[in-house]
């Protein structure tokens, strides 16, 4: 008999709350034990994974994934599938992701969306996942099904468009939508830009003949993304303070509004994502087409503006760090980036240039090797920050004996590595390139564990998970259930009290 199924011995352990060093016991797919760091090492075990002193935290967990989407655009498709998207993932030191069900406009129900989605993860991913929905038809019927989708479903999340022909909501829409999240305990994830201006500049653009991937930035200045962020923030406050979260921030003026409506005591939380701390406007004006390989909305900014970008993780403006992973290949006319070029545009339009960047399996290794987020922080934001916000906590993003599953991310000991560069030949997605190629990092993770069972072994055969392993997890509302008892002690939305 064995006491425990895996032992991870020697390892320096971080919470999003503490740093000790300890040996962890696991068993049964749960963290069984936290011990003195090497007073496991000779314990009955099936396993022994010897950290040598590593960094032990809690697994990684992305809420931000697109992954085999339908085309909303007419042209360009997701390059990864849910296996190839897992498969990355867990190569990144992620244990759980939270990707998009698509409701297309023509659709009036959210659960069939739902249902699709599950038909394409189910078996196949490498990592625990859930689904947000992604509402851009909110008619009465999709409106119906919020209630199910918390009560037996287990999605608890969904977001919402304020740009992009067809995804976009109307402002009457984006009310009832936070109406029907309010009554339903739905937290409501926020794309933030003014989808109006945005068409109009591109249009001012094209008629002077401004078509290269750089102008992408200039139709997309930062005055739309905070002026649309005011906008939600005040379309909250008009529903009862119904907890929202804006997603991929880039633009610090955004930040500040948050900041302020923070300090005011309402409910709003915000995401960013390494493009808008590595990646700046200027890698959007290279030769040719290849800016397009970092072409995402929002637009990377300046570098003053990512100084300000990192200070907000740092002082809990932003709640969470997610990659935001949206891959299209670049060498591709028929479904990638390369979709927009015709004889008459040999650099593209901006304006059909697919919009995204993949960085699944980047974003834990840039943030960590940068060094500049707290040890503590940076789990926060990459792990525990996103199991209490979408409900997963505390069976994801933490150590909690009896409690927590047993997902882990071990690092490499400072200075095993080396200086190491990124190189799209060393990722796992199913993507021809990277937009940090060449950029140096200092660590990466050397074991990927997932309730108890190492998927990934980078001094090993690297993927040893297999395909179908990862599960579908059930969500509830978990930290925010404080919020919704307030919300509730409101009693129902009176138009009166207005």
């Amino acid at each position: 008999m064995y006491d425990y199924d895996l032992v991870v011995t020697n390892g320096v352990c971080v919470t999003a709350a503490d740093i000790a060093a300890y040996d962890v016991g696991i068993k049964d797919g749960k963290i069984a034990l936290l011990a003195p760091a090497g007073s496991l090492k000779g314990a009955k075990t099936k396993q022994l994974i010897d950290a040598e002193g590593g960094y032990v935290m809690p697994g990684g967990i992305d809420c931000h994934v697109h992954l085999q989407e339908p085309s909303m655009f007419g042209k360009g498709y997701s390059a990864d599938s849910f296996e190839t998207g897992t498969r990355s993932a867990i190569a990144g030191g992620n244990t759980t992701i939270v990707a998009f069900a698509p409701q297309q406009k023509n659709l009036d129900s959210v659960l069939t969306a739902l249902e699709n989605t599950h038909k394409l993860a189910k078996g196949n991913c490498y990592c625990d996942y859930g689904f947000h929905l992604l509402v851009s038809n909110p008619c009465a019927k999709a409106l119906s099904e919020f209630k199910q989708l918390v009560t037996t479903e287990g999605v608890t999340s969904l977001k919402i468009y304020m740009t992009y022909a067809a995804l976009q909501l109307r402002d009457n829409e984006i009310l009832s939508v936070l109406l029907a999240a309010r009554q339903n305990h739905i937290l409501t994830m926020v794309h933030a830009e003014n989808g109006d201006v945005l068409d109009w500049l591109t249009d001012q653009l094209e008629a002077q003949g401004k078509f290269a991937p750089k102008y992408h930035s200039n139709s997309r200045p930062p005055v739309l993304e905070s002026e649309a962020t005011n906008r939600a923030i005040a379309f909250s406050s008009l529903i009862a303070n119904t907890p929202i979260l804006l997603v991929h921030v880039s633009d610090p003026a955004a930040a500040l509004r948050i900041r302020q409506a923070q300090t005011t005591g309402q409910p709003i939380f915000a995401e960013t994502c390494p493009q808008y701390l590595f990646l700046t406007r200027d890698d959007l004006d290279k030769p040719g087409f290849e800016g397009a390989k970092c072409v995402c909305s929002p637009p990377p900014r300046n570098a003053e503006d990512q100084l300000k970008i990192w200070t907000g993780l740092k002082n809990g403006t932003f709640s969470v760090l997610s990659s935001d992973h949206c891959p299209f290949r670049f060498e591709d006319s028929e479904r990638g980036k390369k979709t927009c070029i015709t004889p008459e545009h040999p650099v593209g339009k901006f304006k059909y240039i697919p919009n995204g960047l993949p960085g699944i399996e980047t974003r834990m290794p840039l943030a960590f090797s940068a060094n500049k987020l707290a040890l503590t922080k940076f789990v926060e934001v990459s792990s525990t920050n996103a199991a209490k916000l979408y409900g997963l906590y505390p069976r994801k993003g933490s150590l909690i004996p009896g409690v927590s599953d047993a997902d882990l991310v071990v690092w490499y000991p400072d200075g095993k590595l080396g200086d190491l560069e990124v190189t799209n030949s060393m990722l796992h997605h199913d993507v021809d390139y990277t937009p940090y190629e060449g950029r140096g990092i200092r660590n990466w993770p050397r074991y990927t564990i997932l309730r108890g069972k190492v998927v990934w072994d980078r001094d090993g055969e690297g993927i040893v998970g297999g395909k179908g392993y990862g599960q579908f997890v059930k969500r509830s509302q978990s930290i925010l259930n404080g919020i919704w008892e307030e919300v509730d002690e409101e009693g129902p939305f009176d138009l009166e009290r207005l």
